[in-house]
């Protein structure tokens, strides 16, 4: 019997058992073609076919216009940072950032190379807890776009207007690597979405772009041609050879979330996971501590803290015996930190909380 452990790792993220079960299956023989998807043509009609159903099943979960282009593309969440500001600044020189953690950081100092940034609003003087008061974010109007990061994974900050962001002025572009299909979003509020697969769509090496059709057309003079949005889109994204593995997994892992019920139905039950370990955390009495302002808790990503870094080692040594994985806080701020995605369950929720519980008495 596979020994499965409960995985909190931030990502590369667990996925859901049916669909690692599902691509074992059919790792050798898909559909009956002797070879596996990571082994044919991507022009081919079975991978054709793979590419159709998961770009229509995505469609179909996040409720995406028609006039929105879906983009699988390589390069992950830090090779949009230049692909953003390349594709998106259509002949302008100025582009708004909101700075909330670490990826936002990140995305600045990449835009900077291509044009001039301005940050509308940061949580920076409060050590990124907290996600500024929207009310007074300073943008532009003649900035090309307004760039959010919508959950930092890191800090564990997640912007609570997410579904509906206010209405900038300007097109709302938006790194939802850490919290896609996690909750509902009404995709017609921003210009472009982009996701890292590795968290809640599939393996690492795979980054999904929802772009409307209106921001193409205009890129950068230096924009290379694999990560140029119009070239993609008008190439149905296979101008050079794409992830054809990763895109095959995230279609598992789409039929997977229609299966429970669609990402209402994940929202709910990510609700319910987050209240599980939130609600121990607060009733511990400050033995765990979580540093984010509540109304901006993330429910991806749960960073909390015991009174030393000596707990926090015997903390981490308890947790993988008993087979609770991966909790180590990013290297950037240290502490524990709990990522409990779509494809953990609310019983792995459970048996971290009841190992916190019996710890803290341990300690009381």
């Amino acid at each position: 019997m596979v020994h499965r452990a409960i995985n909190f790792s931030a990502g590369p993220a667990a996925l859901p058992d049916e669909v690692l079960k599902q691509a074992q299956a059919e790792l050798l023989d898909f559909r009956g073609t002797g070879m596996g998807v990571m082994e044919m043509s991507h022009r081919g009609e079975v991978f054709m076919a793979v590419a159709a159903e998961a770009e229509n099943d995505l469609r179909e979960l996040l409720a995406i216009p028609a006039n929105y282009k879906i983009l699988f593309l390589q390069g992950g969440g830090i090779g949009e940072f230049a692909a953003v500001p390349l594709n998106l600044l259509r002949g302008g020189a100025k582009a708004d950032y909101v700075n909330t953690g670490t990826w936002s950081t990140k995305g600045i100092t990449e835009a900077r190379k291509y044009c001039e940034v301005r940050v509308a609003a940061s949580a920076e003087d409060r050590h990124f807890t907290y996600v500024p008061d929207v009310a007074a974010w300073q943008v532009r109007s003649d900035a090309a776009y307004l760039h959010i990061c919508t959950n930092e994974t890191i800090h564990g900050v997640e912007m609570p207007f997410t579904a509906a962001p206010p209405d900038f002025g300007v097109p709302l572009v938006s790194d939802m690597s850490s919290h896609i299909l996690s909750r509902t979003i009404d995709v017609s509020r921003y210009g472009c979405i982009y996701a890292g697969a590795q968290k809640n769509i599939g393996p690492s090496g795979l980054v999904l772009v929802i772009v409307r059709e209106d921001l193409l057309g205009k890129p950068h003079p230096h924009c290379p041609s694999f990560i140029d949005y119009s070239l993609q889109a008008k190439n149905g994204w296979m101008f050079n050879t794409p992830n054809t593995w990763g895109v095959y997994l995230a279609g598992l892992v789409f039929k997977w979330l229609k299966a429970q019920g669609g990402v209402a139905a994940m929202e709910k039950h990510n609700i319910a996971k987050a209240a599980l370990l939130y609600g121990a955390i607060d009733a511990s009495g400050s033995f765990y501590q979580c540093p984010v302002a509540r109304a901006d808790r993330s429910r991806m990503n749960v960073p909390f803290r015991l009174g030393s870094d000596a707990l926090d080692a015997e903390f981490l040594q308890g947790a993988e015996a008993l087979g609770l994985s991966q909790l180590r806080g990013h290297r950037a701020v240290g502490g524990l930190r709990a990522s409990i995605y779509n494809a953990m369950s609310i019983d792995g929720v459970a048996a971290l909380v009841n190992y916190m519980q019996a710890f803290r008495q341990r300690h009381a």
